[in-house]
C-alpha cells in the first residue's frame, strides 16, 4: 500500500491499495486511472469505479465534482507506468530487463532466453502468459497494460528472479505501456507488414517497433537481425551497443552449415572467431534466427558457451511447431503462425520434410488488419495441398465475411474448403489425412480462448487435435 501523495505530486494523503484502469476490476481502496484506449473513453466509467470502491481518480478532462479526489493530468497514459512503478517499489530496477520485439518470433525468442537463463533465474511475459520456476499464469495481452505489468515484475522479484525476458509488441510501444522502462537488452527478430489497422501505415509500425531500441540503457545491448530489411532503421534508433546476428560473416554472431530435420536443427555458429556446433530441438530456418538471437543475448550478458550448450536441449516453446503424436500414421502440428511472413516460413520448412500431402486449417482474426487476409489465403492455397478456412477470433465480424476476403483471389482453385466451426474444421483435416500427410492447425498456438461476437469461449487447438485424433484412432482400431 502507498499514499497517493507518495505516488504523484498532489495534496491528497489517501491510502491506495491498488491501481486499475478497468472499472470492472476495481476493489475497495483502488486508484482508478482514465487512460486513453482509442475508441474507449474510461472517463465514462468513473461513477462505476467509485461505486465499486475507488478512493481517487486520475483524469485528462474536467468531469465535475465527485465524492473522491479527482486529479487532472495532461496524459494519464504517461503517468500510469510512473505511479505503478512507485507503487510496486520500482521492480524493474531489480531485474535485468530483456525486451523482444518483431512481427514474428517474439514468443520463441523470449521463451528461449528465459530457458537458457533458467526458469529459476528468469521470468517471462508474453503471449503464453507470465511465468518463472514458481508459477505460470495467464495474461490478457502480449505486453500487459502498466496496471498489470509492474505487478508481474514485482512477483518475479519476490520469486528471486534476476532477469525478465518479455515480449514488447508494437501497440504497447505506441501506447506507452513500457515507456519508462530502460532495457538492459533489446532484441529485434524481424519486421514485416502487420497491425496496420492500429498503426495506420507501415512507416508508423516500424517507428513504433524501433522505440524499444531507443529505450535501451547506454550500458546495454541492442541485438539486431542484420538480415532484416529494416535493420538500418532499428540500428539508427538504438542506444547502447549494437550486436548483430544473421548469415553474413560481418555479423557479431553468424551461422552456417545448416542441416534441417523434422524436429531438429543442426548448424554452426561463429562468435568472436570461434565456431560452436549447435544441436537444437527447435526446427526450421526461422528458429535458427531465433536461437541465434537468444544465444547472442546470453553471450552479451557474460555467459559462456558450455553453459548455453547445456541448456539448449531444454528448449521448447508451447504452441510453436507443437507436434502431436498419439500413434497415428500421419503428422499433426499446431503452430501460432498467423502473419504472411510467419505462415510462409513455416510452409517453406514443411516442404523440406519427407511428408506427402500438407493440410492446413487456418482463419484470420476479426477486428484486426484486414489487408493481409487475401494475402494469407493466397499463401496457404499456393503452398499446401488442402486448405480448410475457418474462424479465428472473429469478434464482432461475421467469420464468413473474413473467409470471403481470404479466398478473394483463389476462387478458381479447387484445393480449399470452408468450414466455419473451428472444431469441425480440425476434425475434417484429421479425418481426411492419409499415411505420411502433415496436418497443420495454424493461428492460435496454445491459446485457450476464442473471441466470438458476444462472448469468449474456452478453446485450445492442441486439445481439439488430441480429441479428434483420439476419436479417429478409436474407429481405426475397432
Amino acid at each position: 500500500m502507498k499514499r497517493l501523495n507518495e505516488l504523484m505530486e498532489c495534496n491528497y494523503d489517501v491510502e491506495i491499495t491498488g491501481i486499475k484502469i478497468n472499472s470492472r476490476e476495481i476493489e475497495n481502496g483502488d486508484l482508478f486511472v482514465c487512460t486513453d484506449m482509442g475508441t474507449l473513453d474510461r472517463h465514462d466509467f468513473i461513477d462505476d469505479a467509485i461505486e465499486k470502491g475507488a478512493v481517487a481518480v486520475i483524469v485528462k478532462r474536467d468531469v465535475g465534482e465527485k465524492s473522491v479526489p479527482i486529479i487532472k493530468v495532461k496524459n494519464p497514459n504517461e503517468i500510469l507506468p510512473i505511479i505503478e512503478s512507485k507503487f510496486y517499489d520500482v521492480p524493474e530496477s531489480k531485474l535485468t530487463m530483456i525486451g523482444v520485439t518483431g512481427t514474428d518470433g517474439k514468443t520463441s525468442v523470449a521463451t528461449m532466453v528465459q530457458t537458457l537463463l533458467g526458469l529459476e533465474n528468469s521470468g517471462y511475459i508474453g503471449t503464453n502468459g507470465y511465468s518463472c520456476a514458481k508459477f505460470n499464469k495467464d495474461t490478457n495481452n502480449t505486453t500487459p497494460d502498466a496496471d498489470k505489468l509492474y505487478g508481474y515484475l514485482r512477483e518475479f522479484v519476490d520469486a528471486d528472479c534476476k532477469y525478465c525476458a518479455m515480449e514488447v509488441c508494437s501497440e504497447a510501444l505506441m501506447r506507452g505501456r513500457v515507456k519508462n522502462i530502460e532495457y538492459d537488452v533489446s532484441i529485434l527478430t524481424n519486421i514485416t507488414s502487420e497491425h496496420l489497422n492500429i498503426h495506420g501505415t507501415l512507416e508508423n509500425y516500424i517507428a513504433d517497433k524501433c522505440k524499444l531500441f531507443g529505450q535501451t540503457k547506454n550500458s546495454g545491448f541492442c541485438i539486431l537481425n542484420k538480415d532484416d530489411e529494416h535493420f538500418e532503421q532499428a540500428k539508427a534508433s538504438s542506444n547502447g551497443k549494437v550486436l548483430t546476428y544473421g548469415e553474413g560473416v560481418d555479423n557479431d554472431l553468424y551461422f552456417k552449415n545448416i542441416r534441417l530435420y523434422p524436429g531438429r536443427n543442426l548448424f554452426t555458429i561463429v562468435y568472436k572467431d570461434k565456431e560452436y556446433e549447435i544441436d537444437s530441438p527447435m526446427a526450421g530456418l526461422f528458429n535458427i534466427y531465433n536461437l541465434s538471437a537468444a544465444i547472442l543475448t546470453l553471450f552479451a550478458l557474460g555467459y559462456d558457451f558450455d553453459y548455453i550448450e547445456s541448456r539448449i536441449p531444454l528448449l521448447k516453446v508451447s504452441g510453436r511447431l507443437e507436434m502431436i503424436d498419439m500413434g497415428q500414421d500421419f503428422y499433426v502440428m499446431v503452430d501460432y503462425a498467423h502473419t504472411p511472413n510467419g505462415i510462409t516460413k513455416l510452409l517453406e520448412y514443411v516442404r523440406l520434410l519427407p511428408v506427402k500431402r500438407s493440410i492446413v486449417v487456418i482463419g484470420q482474426a476479426g477486428e484486426r488488419d484486414p489487408y493481409k487476409r487475401k494475402t494469407v489465403g493466397e499463401i496457404v492455397s499456393k503452398n499446401c495441398d488442402l486448405a480448410i478456412f475457418t474462424y479465428e477470433d472473429p469478434r464482432s465480424e461475421d467469420p464468413r465475411d473474413i473467409i470471403e476476403m481470404m479466398i478473394e483471389n483463389i476462387k478458381d482453385r479447387n484445393n480449399y474448403e470452408i468450414i466455419i466451426d473451428r472444431s469441425e474444421a480440425i476434425k475434417r483435416a484429421i479425418d481426411v489425412a492419409r499415411p505420411g500427410d502433415m496436418v497443420m492447425v495454424l493461428g492460435k498456438g496454445n491459446e485457450t480462448y476464442e473471441k466470438l461476437k458476444d462472448k469468449v469461449i474456452y478453446f485450445n487447438d492442441i486439445e481439439e487435435c488430441k480429441k479428434h485424433l483420439s476419436d479417429r484412432l478409436k474407429v481405426t482400431n475397432r
